[in-house]
């Protein structure tokens, strides 16, 4: 770190600051800090705790934790077994048999079968659920248990996908006997951890399942607790009342090394992207998306919003189908070709409603104040609103925008994570605003190809099409640094972003 740099100055000036306020609080209150016992610093509360509708980072984080899922991620984002022990596909993948574990509770203390599992897929499915990974079973078309511990799938036709896809916490197992009205106010799941309180933008307490199927959690209690930003999470930390956070600004990573916390840096799949809203009237005309897109320096925008800790992405951040970001109409800015584009749209200036979220991830508003002054020199003005999370989240589920300033995850595999967006009968593509014929046809090869290596040059297919459409414009991938206490042991951060890690974790 260059102290001369502005990225520099900033760092030493938070740490000052940081310094001041700890040494304040350490007078004033005691550490919270209990062996077993970990809190979490969070600057936004769960928005939404029933999980086939949780999209918001905070609510994905503390339901990953309370939930189990049929499949699993390991540490090197590989497919393991979940709550199904073993899975196997016939011959020609029509049919996918999933072979569950046996003993397994929920909280409440019921049992946990196939006939749960039964229910959770076909209300998945339902479109009254309104899922937001309804997608993902696409290729179902029927669900069947043969006996309590057997659970098959009949597809329309292979689908490679599947597996990872099922590992999603917005495909959790829920009880055949909840509904989600229930679980939207008292969370009931299989995970190493059970919900026990509350209080609404106050704190999120979980307690150790002690019926949990797997390793026995080393954690009694995890509390999640809604500090209103960065720097005073910091400072908690500093006076021993959090000892866990996990922060997307690059300035707050270092600070906390700085402070002495252990701070590890993770490369994530999630996106920072400005989502446009192609089903408007006003960005139907994929020039008037194209000059947007070539107005655009992505280079800027992270240099800007996130000090250069990062890379400009095309639309695949999965690492085995990574696209090139380069693989695009603009890949530099360029004002003269998207004053062209302007005029072949028949425009002469633009102006976009877009939504900002506000506290759900730090560089929000330093990203869209780039934007906005960028795309200022191609006559195109972006309008902002900038809204607390819940409100933008509520915003951007009923696609109520022209465009979008988002950070969206990325997940390990590609049909995963744009399937549920980009194709017509996608349950999210209403969010996301475009689709064609070809899109629908790629991600069909996709989930028919069985191996990576065939499945690559459908997805560098997929990442042209969206690119030279304009579907969105986007722009970097960044990293988390998770930071802790010198006396929390085995966490391990993915690049997915998730919490799942918790059960390994202890407090010292």
């Amino acid at each position: 770190m260059s102290p001369g740099s502005r990225f520099g100055r900033r760092v030493i000036a938070v740490v000052a600051a940081l310094a001041a306020a700890a040494l304040a609080l350490a007078g004033c209150s005691g550490s919270s800090a209990r062996p077993g016992k970990l809190v979490i610093g969070v600057t936004t509360d769960a928005n939404q705790l029933f999980p086939w509708k949780a999209t918001q980072f905070q609510s994905v984080g503390v339901l990953q934790n309370i939930y189990g899922t049929l499949t699993e991620f390991d540490k090197d984002l590989k497919v393991v077994p979940g709550l199904a022990k073993s899975w196997h596909t016939s011959h020609g993948g029509k049919t996918l048999t999933l072979r569950l574990r046996q003993g397994v509770t929920f909280a409440d203390g019921s049992r946990f079968d196939a006939a749960d599992v039964k229910h959770s897929l076909d209300a998945i499915r339902d479109p009254k659920t309104a899922a937001v990974s309804a997608s993902t079973l696409a290729s179902v078309t029927k669900v069947t248990a043969p006996d309590a511990h057997t659970v098959q799938l009949t597809l329309s036709g292979p689908d490679a996908s599947l597996p990872s896809n099922l590992a999603s916490v917005n495909m959790a197992m829920l009880s055949s006997k909840d509904s989600e009205k229930k679980l939207s106010a008292r969370p009931n799941g299989t995970g190493p951890f059970a919900f026990d309180s509350r209080k609404p933008s106050q704190t999120l307490l979980l307690k150790r399942n002690a019926s949990y199927w797997g390793p026995r959690p080393q954690l009694d209690s995890v509390e999640f607790r809604v500090i209103p930003d960065d720097d005073s999470i910091l400072s908690a930390m500093q006076a021993g009342n959090v000892q866990f956070a996990v922060f997307d600004d690059p300035v707050v990573g270092q600070t906390a090394e700085d402070l002495d916390l252990k701070v590890h840096k993770t490369s994530q799949l999630s996106y920072h992207t400005l989502q446009l809203n192609a089903s408007r009237k006003k960005l139907s005309n994929v020039n008037t998306r194209l000059a947007i897109q070539c107005a655009v320096d992505r280079e800027d925008v992270l240099d800007t919003a996130g000090f250069g800790q990062g890379e400009v992405t095309g639309p695949v951040t999965a690492p085995h189908y990574l696209s090139d970001p380069d693989d695009r109409p603009c890949p530099k800015r360029d004002l003269a070709k998207s004053a062209r584009y302007l005029h072949k749209a028949g425009l002469k200036s633009l102006t976009l409603k877009t939504i900002v979220s506000q506290g759900e991830y730090s560089t929000s508003v330093d990203e869209a104040q780039n934007l906005k002054s960028q795309l200022a020199d191609a006559h195109i003005d972006l309008d902002l609103d900038v809204l607390e999370s819940g409100a933008y989240v509520n915003k951007w589920v009923a696609a109520d925008f022209d465009a979008a300033v988002a950070l969206n995850g990325g997940r390990e595999d590609p049909d995963g994570m744009y399937g549920r967006y980009f194709t017509s009968k996608g349950n999210l593509n209403k969010v996301a605003g475009y689709s064609s014929p070809a899109l629908d046809k790629l991600f069909a090869q996709g989930k028919a190809a069985t191996g990576v290596a065939d499945r690559q040059p459908v997805y560098k297919k997929v990442g042209e099409e969206l690119e030279d459409n304009a579907a969105w414009i986007w722009l970097f991938t960044g990293y988390t640094y998770t930071a802790t206490t010198a006396d929390v042991k085995g966490f391990t951060p993915l690049a997915s972003g998730s919490l799942q890690y918790l059960r390994t974790t202890s407090v010292t």
